[in-house]
């Protein structure tokens, strides 16, 4: 299979998918989950940092994928790694329905809240966070100093959100491990 018809079938996975999404995020936010102790998340205060989340997160996000233009290989693997957690990110979230944690203040994201239409925030898509695994990919993909500052912006992202109460602990935690676990396979999927 030559690069062009593996970007070409990510790509086309990846529309395929946004149709899907809103209904299956619909169906999770209904569901009655599982509340969970989080000691970790005890320990620190509560405030609203959800414009400073998304700053971080969109920074990243233009600053990585304007380095990955100029390396298609690299821009390859890392739409199929963020096609892969989706799938990993919609498998979880099925087999674990979780409550969210208590004292939670809704992550309001400028962009998707506008793309999906979203009247009411979504707050039981908990394992694993999204967030923190889309930053731990651009952090894989990342090169040089670059790399090392998406590393600390992951960790920033990671607490930010434990701070606003989106995610438990567990949440964050397990992010890097399913991004690793994604970012590999793409490799494997790239590398063929």
């Amino acid at each position: 299979m030559g690069f062009r018809w593996r970007l070409g079938l990510v790509l086309a996975l990846l529309l395929a998918l946004l149709p899907v999404l809103p209904g299956f995020y619909h169906w999770v936010q209904t569901r009655v989950g599982y509340p969970l102790a989080d000691p970790l998340l005890d320990l620190l205060p509560v405030h609203d940092n959800s414009v400073l989340t998304f700053s971080l997160i969109y920074g990243a996000i233009v600053g990585s994928l304007a380095a990955a233009f100029r390396r298609p290989p690299l821009l390859a693997r890392m739409l199929w790694c963020y096609y892969l957690l989706q799938l990993l990110r919609m498998a979880t979230l099925t087999l674990l329905p979780l409550e969210p944690p208590t004292a939670l203040l809704p992550l309001h994201d400028p962009v998707v809240d506008h793309l999906f239409q979203v009247q009411e925030p979504i707050v039981r898509d908990l394992f694993f966070s999204g967030h923190t695994a889309t930053m731990t990919l651009l952090t894989l993909a990342g090169r040089g100093r670059w790399r090392w500052v998406l590393g600390g912006l992951t960790v920033t992202v990671g607490l930010l959100v434990l701070v606003q109460r989106v995610h438990y602990s567990y949440d964050v935690l397990a992010a890097p491990v399913f991004a690793g676990a994604a970012w590999w396979l793409a490799g494997r999927i790239c590398r063929r």
